[in-house]
């Protein structure tokens, strides 16, 4: 049986469809399980995008009771607003309560028709390399090693990724306090983690809740574990609205301030894996801080010209 889908909705219904549909067109979708994680609003504005999302989340589950385009489909509706950390940590603990395996959507991720069998392909290959503990169908950078279809690294990419149970239950913890998090961590590990500095993802541990995927990545690093990618994309992030940098912009602005490297076709065709011992490669790794320095982000040289003005006048 393929492993189940774990898809996880607030308040984009646009999203929300476009990422239903494309999973949908998946060759492996009719033999898949779907559980919906649908979270509930904060206020009254928000509640009501809210019951937009769960109308069409029963219509696609009529769809699919009639046409048999998935082989179930679970919704679980939130009575109040978890956030997105609580919903994602409880909902994957939801699905391994009866799985072995989980693949994780969010709401802006539409995957390609060949997604699932490359996931679940994956899953089987890796199954007893424990130290194999995330699969990515999305990578930062196209061909990234021309003699194989697929790579490893440390790093975590978190969209439209899956793991096995043992490794989550084993390793995985949603941390409290910054404290917590980088108790034990030596300076070299704390360096490998920001890749010497060009992505500075620590600094979420200083948010409240702190993020799910920055616990995983930290998870990963601390038990010597691996991720396997792709050598080509096989999902497209839809809800970069915006600039990282430049977010309270309209787009037309920021297109001429900055390109998302990142988001960018994904590629259509199936990928064939076969075994290759899991192992970090120094080439990799390379090319991997090249591609996460600035997040991804290219900037014109006017938009080098504004940042350097805001962070010498306006960023302490």
């Amino acid at each position: 049986m393929p492993s189940p889908v774990a898809l996880f909705v607030y308040n984009r219904a646009d999203n929300t469809r476009a990422t239903l549909h494309a999973l949908l067109a998946n060759t492996l979708a009719p033999q898949t399980d779907l559980y919906v994680f649908s979270d509930g609003g904060r206020d009254e504005a928000s509640w009501a995008a809210v019951k937009e999302v769960r109308a069409l989340l029963h219509e696609v589950e009529a769809e699919v009771a009639r046409a048999r385009t998935l082989h179930s489909m679970t919704i679980v509706e939130r009575p109040v607003n978890y956030y997105l950390e609580r919903n994602i940590i409880e909902g994957i603990k939801q699905v391994f309560d009866h799985h072995d395996t989980i693949i994780v959507l969010e709401d802006d991720i539409v995957t390609t028709p060949h997604y699932l069998q490359y996931m679940n392909e994956a899953f089987e290959l890796y199954r007893d390399e424990p130290n194999v503990m995330h699969v990515s169908g999305f990578t930062r950078w196209e061909d990234a090693s021309p003699l194989t279809s697929f790579y490893f690294s440390p790093f975590m990419a978190g969209w439209g990724w899956g793991t096995w149970r043992d490794r989550w239950q084993r390793h995985f913890h949603h941390f409290a306090t910054r404290a917590e998090a980088l108790a034990g961590l030596t300076p070299e590990l704390l360096s490998a983690l920001e890749y010497g500095g060009v992505f500075p993802c620590l600094k979420d541990l200083n948010r409240q809740p702190i993020p799910w995927d920055i616990c995983w990545s930290i998870a990963i690093r601390r038990a010597g574990g691996l991720c396997l990618y792709p050598t080509r994309t096989l999902v497209r992030n839809i809800g970069l609205t915006g600039g990282t940098h430049y977010g309270h912009l309209p787009d037309w602005a920021t297109r001429l301030l900055q390109r998302y490297e990142y988001d960018r076709e994904p590629y259509a065709g199936s990928i064939a894996l076969s075994y290759i011992p899991p192992a970090e490669d120094p080439r990799i790794e390379a090319a991997m801080k090249e591609a996460l320095t600035d997040w991804g982000i290219r900037y014109t040289w006017l938009g080098k010209l504004v940042r350097f003005i805001y962070k010498k006048f306006f960023q302490s």
